[in-house]
């Protein structure tokens, strides 16, 4: 990430960029205008869920995996969790049910897919049914397997981004499918393989894959709880049935991430692991019932038990929340507070039991001066300069939150504070591009406020003529970026224009905005896949080590290239800046 994160990652920069390159982009078609386009799918499992949202995800699979999947993946996207019979159904295609039951389980062992079933009340005799929940985030992550691999490659070496490059490209393997594959490609050897894939589950950037098909609890059997108790206020409820499905999946600590490997081909977890392997339903979280599996419809059973890793998605995502904190910190403090920041998040990462952690634990002076002295940048950083730093991080002022909290001698960082600030960021820039700097004022006082305000008082505030105030506040609402309130005038004589009440909603304005990425970012890539498309040929004819390009050919193909990069390269950027809204 380059330290400008305004310009490098602004939607209309990125389009504006394309543009003034003769680059077209034009709307998907078929598809609403991101302003007016119908957020609310049937049983809508995500608030990422939005409908450029989901085209982009399903444009995503059918790049990868081709139509006839996409439309299972759509059907799931739309509708929520379903069983495959019921896929099979209501899939806007004529596919077979055991068709259904294969691309379930090609989604699954990519995981894009979980297989899941919710206990039946008690006295029922009907059976507990699989259903399946797509999982919209693991589908874009698809197209940030570049990053995935850079940020391997920079920790822990090339070989530990082969293993990963493996993983990343067949979804779920054992440690033998792994030497296997190795066998026929990179040739790094059983033993680099296995030290390699011990440093990627130790960093828990792999993980064991989480279980096949958990058994939720029936919440309506649950005995309620006492409003205002304290264990309520401790241990929160999950709030969506995903977040249910994929706590009750992921198993315990121990066993998601073991740290002795058996020695053998069949890489079986160590005694100590394996013992707690039976009792693994028993540790992990209440919503899955113990001892309870049901005959599944995509067997994902593995006859010779050996140990199936995964990319763990949830720790490269850890990883590039902290760079970019760092890069926010950077860029709006100095260098300094950039290396005690990133001490900071080194000490605490260990302790962030999810990605959007708002607060870190509290940390000591002397645990952060510690960790910023095995940096090479912080190694002549003495005691006193960390402190003035921490100060600086603390501080607060009239355009710059507290990016760190200090509490009785101790440091938090204030997760929310830093994404939140480049985030506005962002937004504005958006805004002053595309309605202007009145608009831009109007805008950032209606944020400060976070109230409803009424159109005069806007209009004093932001030193705009009183006249043209309410257009362009109209035009803004009308783009999805205010919420208004009307409300009638009513006595006197003659007519009364209504009273106007303004105000920036943030949940509607990053929902806004996600969905403008998403739209731009299916653009950027059907242009992408147009250009390659048109010059397949003489990509192909390139590859060839005997045939040497010349003249017209030699240009085309140079041209080719450069939009080739240009696109993938815009398209790379454009989605940090949509990871800051949906991901950080």
């Amino acid at each position: 990430m380059t330290s400008n994160l305004r310009v490098r990652t602004t939607v209309e920069y990125i389009i504006y960029k394309l543009k003034s390159l003769n680059f077209t982009i034009k709307p998907a078609s078929g598809h609403l205008s991101p302003a007016k386009a119908n957020y609310k799918t049937t049983k809508s499992v995500l608030m990422d869920n939005t409908e450029y949202g989901i085209v982009y995800a399903v444009h995503i699979i059918t790049v990868q995996f081709g139509s006839v999947v996409s439309k299972v993946c759509e059907c799931l996207l739309r509708r929520g969790p379903l069983s495959s019979r019921d896929i099979s159904r209501l899939a806007e295609s004529e596919i077979s049910h055991n068709q259904v039951k294969d691309i379930l389980y090609l989604l699954i062992q990519h995981n894009c897919v979980q297989a899941f079933s919710i206990e039946p009340p008690d006295g029922s005799e009907s059976k507990a049914v699989v259903q399946y929940l797509v999982l919209f985030n693991n589908i874009l992550h698809r197209v940030r397997y570049n990053k995935f691999s850079r940020v391997v490659n920079e920790e822990l070496g090339r070989e530990c981004g082969i293993v990963l490059d493996g993983l990343l490209s067949n979804g779920r393997l054992t440690l033998g499918q792994l030497i296997e594959r190795d066998r026929d490609s990179e040739k790094i050897g059983e033993i680099v393989i296995r030290g390699s894939l011990q440093k990627l589950v130790a960093a828990h950037f792999v993980e064991r894959i989480p279980s096949p098909e958990p058994v939720l609890g029936n919440k309506e059997q649950e005995p309620a709880k006492k409003k205002g108790s304290k264990a309520a206020k401790i241990l929160k409820e999950p709030e969506t049935l995903e977040e249910r499905v994929l706590e009750a999946a992921i198993p315990v600590e121990a066993i998601r991430f073991p740290h002795v490997f058996v020695q053998d081909s069949n890489s079986s977890i160590a005694d100590n692991d394996s013992n707690a392997d039976n009792d693994s339903n028993a540790d992990n979280d209440s919503n899955i019932t113990e001892g309870k599996r049901k005959e599944r419809d995509v067997d994902l059973s593995d006859p010779s038990n050996e140990v199936i890793w995964r990319p763990n998605f949830e720790e490269f995502i850890r990883r590039l929340r902290h760079k970019a904190c760092v890069e926010i910190v950077k860029e709006r403090r100095d260098e300094g507070c950039a290396i005690v920041l990133r001490a900071m998040l080194e000490v605490g990462r260990s302790q962030e039991k999810k990605v959007k952690t708002d607060k870190s634990v509290p940390m000591s002076v002397g645990s952060i001066y510690e960790e910023v002295i095995t940096t090479i940048p912080g190694r002549t950083m003495l005691q006193e300069r960390v402190e003035a730093c921490l100060d600086q991080l603390s501080a607060t002022s009239s355009y710059l939150p507290a990016f760190v909290i200090e509490v009785d001698g101790s440091y938090i960082v204030d997760f929310k504070a830093i994404i939140s600030i480049a985030q506005k960021d962002e937004i504005e820039a958006v805004v002053m591009r595309r309605y202007g700097k009145e608009a831009f004022r109007m805008f950032r006082y209606l944020t400060m406020e976070g109230r409803f305000v009424e159109t005069d008082r806007i209009a004093d505030a932001a030193l705009t003529e009183k006249k043209d105030t309410p257009q362009i506040l109209l035009k803004m609402w009308q783009d999805g970026y205010l919420h208004m309130q009307k409300f009638a005038v009513t006595g006197g004589t003659g007519y009364t224009p209504p009273f106007l009440l303004w105000k920036v909603n943030k949940l509607i304005v990053t929902r806004q905005m996600l969905d403008e990425m998403y739209h731009a970012s299916l653009n950027l890539s059907l242009r992408l896949t147009h250009e390659l498309e048109s010059e397949k040929e003489l990509l192909l004819l390139s590859n060839k080590k005997d045939v040497v390009l010349e003249g017209a050919y030699e240009e085309r193909l140079i041209k080719i290239k450069a939009k080739r990069l240009l696109l993938s390269s815009t398209r790379f950027r454009l989605d940090d800046a949509l990871m800051l809204f949906a991901n950080f």
